[in-house]
Parts: structure tokens; sequence; C-alpha cells
């Protein structure tokens, strides 16, 4: 079924993630797909100093009126890195008003990674978060966000994150970075009462941009009708093979070299 997705998150113009990572992923996986920028940054805060920024903020009400005028609504909506609390009202909104029937809303709620908020949030942020990420089907938080998100102690040990899981009372959470110890991450997913796990071998010290590459292979997989654990398994063997793409490439430090992979992708649908 061809299908229409909407992602809104910010642009980083060099680095390769967020919506420069989903566009390409969503549409190798054969979707029609919409985005909603909520900042434009010249580069990702990873390494190149402070990046030039420019905020959405004023134009974003406009921009999903518009659409709601139109009768423009989407079967999925994927949501990132927001970065104000303007954009969390926007994509709460958009939620709410333009998902079509039996639509499915997925959130990364990207605030906070190493156990703490990214710089320029606040607890203000997170808590706004945490009610937009009510309004989801599925979380996809790493484990720092899911201990914000539940109020327990942070901390990365399996049994840790098995805890922050139950934590968040939500009906369906993946979480990602999951520490299994023995040289080994991945992925807890939990659905309902019912918790599995997804691991693989650590590479090196990590990337910038891979939750983002998760989040999108995730969705990508699960709206072309994969079921949820299927997406998970999916979606962290792309996630895998594109850090060992990166990984024989040292200069390639700032981002994830992914779009080699991509056919992987489109094969591992298949």
């Amino acid at each position: 079924m061809y299908r229409r997705i909407l992602t809104i998150q910010d642009i980083s113009c060099v680095g390769q993630c967020s919506t420069t990572v989903a566009l390409p992923i969503l549409s190798a996986c054969g979707l029609e797909t919409c985005i909603l920028p909520t900042v434009l940054l010249s580069t990702h805060t990873g390494g190149f100093g402070k990046p030039a920024a420019a905020h959405f903020d004023g134009v974003l009400s406009d921009i999903w009126h518009h659409w709601l005028d139109n009768g423009i609504t989407f079967d999925a909506i994927l949501v990132g890195y927001l970065g104000s609390l303007a954009a969390v009202e926007a994509a709460g909104e958009i939620m709410d008003r333009l998902l079509a029937p039996g639509g499915i809303t997925i959130v990364d709620p990207a605030m906070a990674d190493h156990g703490k908020l990214y710089a320029g949030f606040d607890d203000a942020y997170a808590r706004q978060i945490g009610l937009l990420c009510r309004k989801a089907d599925i979380l996809l938080p790493n484990v720092t966000e899911a201990a914000i998100l539940s109020g327990l102690p942070y901390g990365q040990s399996e049994q840790d994150e098995l805890r922050l899981l139950k934590g968040l009372n939500h009906r369906c959470v993946v979480l990602t970075g999951a520490d299994f110890g023995d040289g080994q991450t991945g992925v807890l997913l939990r659905e309902q009462e019912r918790i599995r796990s997804y691991r693989h071998r650590r590479i090196g010290g990590g990337c910038h941009g891979t939750g983002d590459i998760f989040a999108a292979a995730f969705t990508g997989v699960l709206l072309r009708g994969k079921e949820i654990y299927d997406a998970v398994r999916i979606a962290a063997d792309f996630t895998y093979r594109c850090i060992e793409n990166t990984a024989a490439a040292p200069s390639h430090w700032y981002g994830v070299k992914f779009e080699p992979v991509l056919p992987e992708l489109i094969a591992m649908l298949a």
C-alpha cells in the first residue's frame, strides 16, 4: 500500500542526521515523505562548534493550518528533534488534527544523551516532550531519555534498562542504545507487558546520527507492513551495517555513511 508520512524535525545542513537522514531512508522504503523543519542548522552540534541557526517557530502554525485547509492528512507522523516549545506544541496539534484514520504516530523524544539533557533544554522542555509522548503510539527513546521521561535514575546496565522500560508506562516502547554487556548493544522492545531484545556487537565509540537512522528505518519498515519486532530487527541490522561502513572511513567522523547501504535496506524489505 502506498502511504504518506510526515516527519517533523530539524534540518542539519551538514552532518547526516535528522531530516537529511529521514527523507532518503523513508523514500527508499517506498513512502511519500513530507517534511516539517523546526529549525535550520548549518551543521549538527557534535564537533563543528556552535552552528548558525534559524528557527521556524513563527511559521509552524501557518504551515499546518494550510495543510488543514487543504484536507491534507498523513498515514504516519514521525517526530524527531524539535528544539523549542513552539515546535513541541505544533507537533502535538498536527498529531491531533492531521493524522489519517488508522494512522500511526511515532515519537523519538530527541532531547538528551549520556545522562543529561542537550544544551539549551531545561526541565520545562522535558515536561512538554513528556506530554507529547503520551499522544504517541510508539516511543523511541534512548536510555537517558527513558530515565528523564520515567523520572527514574539513569543507569546503563541491562537491569537498569529493563526498569526504565517498565517505568515509562507506555503501551509500546523501543529503547535504543541498550547495553547488554560483553561488548553487545542493541534494542529493547516492550509491547504491553511483553519484552523482547535484539542485539549486535558494539562497534567503536558510537556515531552521530545513528538514532535518526534507526528511527527512520524502523518507521519505514513498519509502514511497509512488517510486524513491530521485525521492524526493530531490520532497522537494527541496517543501522549496524551503516556503522560498519562508517568505521571503514576514519575521516568521516561527523556522521554515518548510510547512503551506500540503502540498497541493503531495500533488499531487507523484500
